[in-house]
């Protein structure tokens, strides 16, 4: 392709990093509970690893290290766990001109992250997150590059949705061009779509669950993207995790208070039940559990909390609706459509169902669940 095509495609690429806040939408499987026992669930073994991994499987696991990263001006992108000291991969013009953000998890917490290393021409940065550090990173694959039609899966935040998965191929390699201020060099060229908010989210090989990139730029009204090449930065990352910046690139060393917009409770009550049920459906119980709050706990053990999803399949949820109370809780309540199997018969069943969303040690957690069938298939 000629250098000039690529000149004059540099001029329409968006960075994708959004600005302002955009309001959730959730689409649907989310969940239903009864008191003490799980009503519905997925047809799974409990966490345990399969030697082939599917599509959903290596999805589920890499959205649980993906966050959500919010700037005090309101701009927004992602990024993901890589190293077991908490510290987050992004794009720099993500984070750029902030030292502090906020970071919400898959399993909504919402947490303070510092900027503690950022590239002037290079488009990468690293978030440490304290409360991550522990925390089982992402793989990344250091290495052999991708090549022209590796089946790929970028996850990222576009316009404030959590979590959203686009797939494709790597359609192109070697791309060079610059925006702004930042060269980029030996970019993948994708099929999937980088929209506002998926700057900073991992590249994801298709067959092993392994990061190869960062998601970095988009063209405008095109279903192409561009992603960084992890080996090409993961040097520069691992310098600034081993010695943090004092100072940043224009900013005071000064780390400040965080300020901005917070994270509205009914968008995150609504999307850690739809988290649960995404754990659930992908046969982690171990990691649903954790969703629960305390007393739930108390009254059911994880034996039986596993036992009563093994045998529910398709789950869907119509007529979703999540209410405030007072600042630290909500009610969330849906109708139930799921396949449940008894004796090697499948039935389809209804159920009305609420979920308690509420704080506990400043996590939000499923505190109680309760429903009652309305409606079984003949």
């Amino acid at each position: 392709m000629k250098r000039e095509w690529w000149a004059a495609l540099a001029a329409s690429l968006l960075i994708a990093a959004g600005g302002g806040w955009a309001a959730w939408t959730l689409g649907e499987a989310v969940p239903a509970g009864l008191d003490g026992r799980p009503l519905l669930a997925a047809v799974g073994t409990a966490g345990e690893k399969q030697a082939g991994k599917t599509i959903k499987d290596i999805i589920f696991e890499t959205q649980k290290q993906v966050v959500m990263i919010e700037t005090p001006t309101g701009s927004q992108g992602s990024g993901f766990l890589y190293n077991w000291q908490g510290d987050v991969l992004t794009n720099a013009h993500v984070v750029a001109g902030s030292r502090t953000v906020k970071v919400k998890t898959a399993d909504a917490r919402e947490l303070r992250g510092e900027v503690i290393g950022i590239g002037t021409d290079t488009d990468i940065a690293v978030v440490r997150v304290k409360a991550l550090e522990g925390t089982e990173p992402l793989s990344l694959k250091r290495s052999a590059m991708a090549e022209v039609g590796d089946e790929v899966v970028a996850v990222g935040s576009p316009l404030g949705l959590q979590n959203t998965v686009t797939t494709g191929i790597i359609s192109g390699v070697g791309r060079h061009f610059e925006i702004g201020s930042f060269r980029y060099r030996d970019m993948y060229q994708i099929s999937a779509p980088i929209a506002p908010g998926n700057s900073g989210g991992p590249l994801v090989d298709r067959m092993t669950g392994s990061v190869i990139g960062i998601n970095s730029a988009g063209v405008e009204k095109n279903a192409i993207g561009f992603s960084m090449p992890i080996d090409n930065v993961i040097a520069m990352a691992e310098e600034w995790s081993a010695n943090p910046m004092t100072e940043l690139p224009g900013i005071s060393a000064d780390i400040g208070t965080d300020e901005g917009s917070e994270f509205q409770l009914d968008q995150m009550a609504e999307y850690l039940v739809r988290h649960f049920y995404d754990s659930l459906n992908s046969g982690d119980y171990v990691y649903a559990y954790t969703l629960l709050g305390s007393e739930w706990k108390e009254k059911t053990s994880y034996e039986a909390f596993r036992e009563g999803y093994l045998q529910t399949k398709n789950v869907k949820l119509d007529n979703l609706r999540v209410d405030v109370i007072g600042n630290e809780t909500a009610d969330v309540t849906a109708i139930i459509t799921a396949d449940e199997r008894s004796e090697g018969t499948t039935r389809v069943r209804k159920y009305q169902v609420s979920y308690r969303v509420g704080y506990e040690n400043d996590q939000l957690k499923l505190l109680d669940g309760k429903g009652r069938a309305i409606d079984t298939d003949k």
